[in-house]
């Protein structure tokens, strides 16, 4: 990837004539360097007669004659008129993700271990767990560390400390590293698409809990992993990576965990990845991800 600072511009729109010329021709008009464009029109369908059309564009920050909030500003007329969806980014202001693990220890040690390389370029504020097992590796980590207890009596209160964390560490984005939890509808509404699950299985496949061990009773010979947005229901919300590996007969569901493991961690990352590098819009309950 090219080291020069830059804005990303993301956006949808119902499809129509102009709007690519439209948009270049914003950006050309202020000698805009565009560094990279990835373009989708999806066909019309039954429930979107018009179709729709999903663009994401790069452009190098110091080839225009304004700050990013002034390109806001001068391109909210565009965006108003082809009824876009939209947002500006800047490379040079690194998101904030915050980590929620259990007892499973693999995707939160890939993740520390690719942001302390710089291989993902992040800020950790902080992690969350509702378990205290992790405590001293994340602060070896100098990051801080929050035990929030799951109280089965009262999980309103539980969820309500979780996101009065996220609030204040000024979170961008939630990662759910193999946390073991259903977080409340009402959580879940407050951030859409900024929580990130991985699920142990190829779903829709084996939704729920001990997915392992449903593959094993179902005798398939593919197990795999999956990266979603978490929605209010339980496993199904807008998919953003997958992938799986081949098993056999002769794999117990102890083999299966012990394979598995190795593919949550690779997709939860490239998973991550593309939401942090603004690569992935949404369309209903699906996703266009510009790898």
């Amino acid at each position: 990837m090219h080291r020069d600072r830059f804005y990303t511009l993301i956006a949808s729109c119902p499809d129509r004539v102009g709007i690519v010329a439209r948009v270049s021709g914003f950006i050309s008009g202020y000698k805009g360097w565009i560094l990279e464009t990835s373009l989708h029109a999806q066909p019309p369908d039954e429930g979107d007669a018009t179709g729709h059309y999903f663009m994401r564009i790069e452009v190098r920050a110091d080839s225009l004659p304004f700050m990013l909030s002034e390109l806001r500003e001068r391109f909210r007329p565009i965006a108003e008129e082809f009824g876009m969806e939209w947002k500006i980014t800047d490379s040079a202001v690194k998101k904030r993700v915050v980590i929620l693990v259990s007892k499973q220890e693999h995707c939160l040690y890939d993740l520390l271990a690719r942001w302390q390389s710089k291989e993902l370029d992040i800020e950790i504020p902080c992690v969350i767990s509702n378990h205290d097992t992790f405590r001293g590796f994340v602060e070896w980590h100098g990051i801080p560390f929050h035990h929030v207890a799951i109280d089965s009596g009262d999980k309103t209160a539980t969820y309500a400390r979780i996101r009065h964390i996220f609030e204040e560490a000024d979170g961008d984005t939630m990662v759910l590293a193999r946390y073991m939890q259903v977080l409340p509808a009402e959580l879940c509404a407050a951030y859409p698409g900024r929580i990130i699950n991985i699920h142990h299985s190829f779903l829709p496949s084996f939704v729920g809990a001990r997915p392992y061990h449903q593959a094993w009773a179902k005798g398939v010979k593919l197990i795999g992993a999956t990266c979603h947005y978490v929605t209010a229901e339980l496993d199904q919300g807008p998919i953003i990576e997958q992938d799986v590996i081949r098993i056999d007969h002769t794999d117990t569901v102890a083999d299966m965990v012990r394979y598995g493991k190795d593919i949550e961690k690779t997709v939860l990352a490239r998973g991550l990845r593309y939401h942090l590098e603004d690569r992935v819009l949404t369309c209903g309950n699906k996703t266009i991800v510009f790898r």
